[in-house]
Formats: structure tokens, C-alpha cells, sequence
């Protein structure tokens, strides 16, 4: 005897066997009770949720000779024919290869013969969606009142893409995904007929990974049996599927939130090395976050060991919710780019670098956020410190006249691994910098970065802090850094993604299409104009000025920042 899948010896019989879908069984029940079965149906829902099933049922049971509570009987002559194929007078066919026009016509020339032995001729379109504009027309006019012997079931994965006048002929029935609990019901009751050993946590797991499909949980716990051993446990399942060890998953996620990229490439090369699938491990990433947010709540964990429950305690005491929210969306993200693309390994490698460095910098953004707060306080006090180096205070000018000013004046933020400069330049320097016709206001600069920050561009808003925008010609904006321009920063900078961001922006700004170019200024220039600044500041400053900027300064000293208010 040919072997059958197990999804084919399973598949249900009567409406009580089909899993989930109790509307719609209750209401085709129903409408075989009390004869008032319609003409025309649509069944619409994702893979493996029972359509097929329903509309075999259906079939037999239209046609049943001794229904029971709407159920077909499958003993009778009809019923058994049926179910073997046998009977003429029910029709399957699949819209997929026979979709053209000619197809539809045999239907319209078969329908006006009655049917052979059932009462009633039934005829099961799968895949309906498939069926060429032509052959949808041809259609219409039997499917709005074919003859009374005459029967259509109809079923799609994507009613989008059936025509209005379609659907408005059908009673149409929406199957729903079935539940993790139904599904696992099914599955121990498919094993223990098969007389095959399998534990709770396998089954939910397989429930899982079906992601609602009944027929997919068939397909995965046949895969298990076939290896010829009678039980079935988790491991052999992610062997199996090609899911990776759970040590790969936590350490994976450890390492980003640790911010360490060097371990989460250690992990990333492991996966790759043990040929994992990319598109199950990072679902697998993103179950395992969502778990460590549900520790991170309260709630309890049932699928894990001990051991396993401590490990994600653990994680989750070094991070918050909002951080895990984010990388719950970024790894998303990266699972449908991985899906698309033909280079799933590099968006995958270069996704999780990119999340490490994100999370980097997003918390660099929380610690310009504090300073400039301090910064605030300081201002508000009507003191304000300037430079602070090996805990020596340096004199500034403390009235009230010239800290308004200096507020008002530009503000560029020189972000360094450990240090941060603010440098506030003088109104003929802002004039300098900007002089595109269409632009009086001068707050261009700052005004892009400041957009960048809260369009969430951290990266390019941190790299761009210690800039300066350059008219270099009427159509190109040139940005200095008098800093100096490293590899790194304009290996980011110029690429093409972030290019155009910043662009955009200009462009808007100057109400026409700008260009930008970026300039590395030599460092030694910078290094020469602090000492003239330091120089003219110290001259202007009084001794009262000096006592009382110390004071104002220890908040920001004991963060070891290097702050300098530069006046020309």
C-alpha cells in the first residue's frame, strides 16, 4: 500500500473533527439542518487552517443520504464514493493550471447536465484567486444563478485579488489561524494513533513554529517520525527545523545589549559556520526578547528550564523595557530584509553590528541629553562654566548681559569617545558659515541637526556635532569639521543613504536642490584658534567671575568633560 502524509491520513471527516473554525461550522451545520444550503461559497484564510477540509465535508454532506445533525454520514454509497474519488458529480480543480477561459467554458457546458448519482453537482475551486481576468467573466453569469442542481465552493488564499462582482455572488467564510492549544491537542492525538512518544514542550513548539497551520504541524511532526525512532523531544525538532541552540539565541541578544559587537560576531560566525537557517534564528531572537520583557514584567515562563528562566532574569535586570521594545521592531525589520534579499548572510551580519551600534549611541544620546540639562541649570543660575581640564577652573564672565548672549550664540557639540566640547561662536562667524541667498535665518546648522536628532538619525546627528555648513558654490553646501574627519566618520557620512538624508534637509532649508561636500579641516588650525580664545577669554574675566564658576562646575567636572564657550 502507497504511503500517505500524515496530513492526508488525518485529514477530518465530519465538521466535529476539523480543528478550530466553530463559526463556520456551526453555521454551515446549520444551514444543512434546515435546508437552506446557498448556491455559492467563498473560503477565505491563510494555508492550512481547513478550507479544503471544510469544502470536501460540505460536498458529502449536501449530498449525504443519511445526514446527522448536519454531519455527513461517510457509510452511504455518496459519502463513500466521495471520499475515494470516485463520484463524477463532485469536481475538484485547481485554479493554479487551469485558469484560462476554456477551462471556465467546460464548467458552463458541464453545468446544464444533472448530475449522475448525488443530488446535487457539485464543483470546488482552489486557488481561485488565480483565474485569469477572461475566465473570471466568463464565470459571472453561472455563478449568479446556475441551476438549482448545482453547487459552488469556492476558496482562496487572497480574496484581494478577486473581482467585486465575485465576491458579492458568494457567502463568503473567513477561516481564522487555529490556536497553539488546538493545535496541540491535534498533534497528541495524531501520535498517540501513530503510537509515537512526544513530551508537552514538543508539542507546543511544533504548535509555534506551524504559526497557526494545522496542515504545517503535520508536515513538521512527520519529518520527526521518519527518522525511525519512536519519541520525539525539542532538540530533535530544532535539529530537524534548523533552529539554533538556545545558547547561540541568549548570547546573541546578550551581546547586544552589553553593546560588546566583538561577541556578538563570535555568535553570528558560530550560526553561519553550523549552517542555520537566518530567517528561524532570528525569529527565534526575537521569541527569545519577547520572553526576556515578559521576565522583565512579572510574568511567568513555562517552556524554559530553570536554568534557562535564571539566564533571562539575569538579562533583563541590564536593560529596560523600552530598550527591548527596540530591539524587538529592529530585529523585525531585519527578518523581512533577510526574507527579501539574495544576500541573507551580510543583511544579517551587518543588521546585528547595527544594533549593537545603535543601542551604543542611543545611550550616548541619553548622556548629551543630561549634560545639556546641567547645562540649563547652570544658565538658569546665572553662572556658566567654561573650560574644565585636570580639574583646574579657568575664568569666564558670570553677568547676566553676557551669559544671554552667549546663549543666543551658536552652539557646536564635539562628541568624542569619552569627551564632549561645546563651542559657542560669535555672530561674525555665524555669518561666515551661512550665506546661501535664500537663507536670512541663522540658525540654518543647527536647526538640520537639531531635525536629524528628532528624526531619529542618531548616528549622522552625533557624527555632524562638531560641523559647520560653508557656502561653497550656489549649488553645494560644504561641511567642515574642524575637528578633523576620521575614516570612520566618513566612511558613515558618505554613505549614500545618509548622504541623501542630509541633503534633504539642506535642499529644504534653501528652497532649492542642494549638494553637500564633506571637508576635514586640518587640526592644527583648531588647535591654534582655542589658544586665542582661551587667551582672550582669561583677559576679560575678573577674579570674582572665576570664584564663582568653580562652584558651578562640580556637577560637570566629576564627569570629566572638557566644555569650551569660544568668543571671537
Amino acid at each position: 500500500m502507497a504511503y500517505t502524509a500524515l496530513y492526508r491520513a488525518f485529514r477530518p471527516k465530519t465538521f466535529s473533527e476539523v480543528v478550530g473554525q466553530e463559526h463556520i461550522k456551526t453555521t454551515l451545520k446549520n444551514q444543512i439542518k434546515t435546508g437552506r444550503v446557498g448556491h455559492a461559497y467563498l473560503l477565505n484564510g491563510t494555508r492550512g487552517t481547513g478550507k479544503t477540509s471544510i469544502a470536501k465535508i460540505l460536498a458529502r454532506a449536501v449530498n449525504c443520504e443519511n445526514p446527522k445533525e448536519g454531519e455527513p454520514c461517510n457509510e452511504c454509497e455518496i459519502c463513500k464514493a466521495i471520499l475515494d474519488s470516485s463520484l463524477t458529480d463532485v469536481v475538484e480543480m485547481d485554479a493554479a493550471s487551469n485558469n484560462s477561459v476554456e477551462d471556465i467554458r467546460e464548467i458552463r457546458n458541464e453545468v446544464n447536465f444533472l448530475p449522475t448519482r448525488a443530488k446535487y453537482r457539485i464543483y470546488i475551486i482552489d486557488e481561485v484567486h488565480m483565474l485569469s481576468t477572461g475566465a473570471f467573466n466568463a464565470l459571472l453569469k453561472t455563478l449568479e444563478e446556475p441551476p438549482e442542481h448545482v453547487k459552488f465552493i469556492l476558496a482562496t488564499t487572497e480574496p484581494q485579488k478577486l473581482p467585486a462582482t465575485i465576491l458579492s455572488r458568494c457567502q463568503r467564510f473567513d477561516f481564522k489561524k487555529i490556536s497553539n492549544e488546538d493545535i496541540s491537542k491535534r498533534l497528541k492525538l495524531v501520535c498517540e494513533k501513530s503510537e509515537v512518544e512526544i513530551n508537552e514542550e514538543a508539542l507546543s513548539l511544533i504548535a509555534i513554529l506551524s504559526e497557526g497551520a494545522m496542515r504545517d504541524a503535520l508536515s513538521i511532526l512527520e519529518r520527526c517520525i521518519q527518522d525511525g525512532e519512536s519519541s520525539i523531544d525539542v532538540d530533535k525538532i530544532k535539529d530537524l527545523v534548523g533552529i539554533p541552540k538556545l545558547a547561540y539565541v541568549s548570547n546573541t541578544i546578550e551581546a547586544i545589549i552589553d553593546n560588546n559587537i566583538e561577541k556578538a560576531i563570535d555568535e553570528i560566525d558560530n550560526i553561519i559556520k553550523e549552517g542555520k537557517d537566518l530567517t528561524n534564528f532570528l525569529w527565534e531572537m526575537i521569541r527569545y526578547t519577547k520572553d526576556i520583557l515578559v521576565a522583565k514584567i512579572g510574568k511567568k515562563l513555562e517552556i524554559y528550564s530553570n536554568e534557562e528562566i535564571s539566564k533571562i532574569k539575569k538579562i533583563a535586570e541590564k536593560t529596560s523595557k523600552d530598550r527591548l521594545l527596540n530591539i524587538i521592531l529592529k530585529l523585525s525589520e531585519m527578518e523581512n530584509k533577510v526574507k527579501q534579499s539574495t544576500q541573507k548572510t551580510i543583511i544579517f551580519q551587518t543588521g546585528i553590528i547595527n544594533l549593537c551600534i545603535n543601542e551604543e549611541t542611543k545611550s550616548l544620546e541619553e548622556r548629551i541629553k543630561t549634560l545639556e540639562s546641567k547645562m540649563q541649570k547652570g544658565i538658569t543660575n546665572n553662572t556658566m562654566p567654561i573650560q574644565i581640564q585636570n580639574k583646574a577652573p579657568r575664568e569666564i564672565s558670570t553677568t547676566k548681559e553676557n551669559i544671554k548672549t552667549q546663549k543666543e550664540e551658536n552652539k557646536v557639540i564635539q562628541t568624542s569617545n569619552e569627551q564632549k566640547t561645546f563651542e559657542i561662536d560669535n555672530q561674525n562667524e555665524k555669518k561666515q558659515t551661512i550665506s546661501t541667498e535664500n537663507l536670512k535665518s541663522q540658525e540654518f546648522w543647527p536647526n538640520i541637526l537639531q531635525q536629524l536628532k528628532s528624526n531619529g538619525k542618531v548616528m549622522i546627528y552625533a557624527n555632524l556635532l562638531n560641523s559647520r555648513a560653508v557656502e561653497l558654490n550656489d549649488m553645494t553646501i560644504g561641511i567642515e569639521f574642524q575637528g578633523g574627519l576620521n575614516d570612520f566618520r566618513k566612511r558613515l557620512l558618505e554613505q549614500n543613504e545618509n548622504k541623501k538624508e542630509v541633503e534633504k534637509l539642506v535642499s529644504i532649508a534653501c528652497g532649492k536642490e542642494m549638494q553637500i561636500r564633506y571637508i576635514d579641516k586640518p587640526a592644527k588650525t583648531v588647535e591654534n584658534k582655542k589658544s586665542t580664545q582661551a587667551k582672550t577669554i582669561k583677559e576679560n574675566k575678573t577674579e570674582t567671575d572665576k570664584e564663582s564658576n568653580i562652584n558651578s562646575l562640580d556637577d560637570l567636572a566629576n564627569l570629566g568633560i572638557d566644555i569650551n564657550y569660544i568668543d571671537e
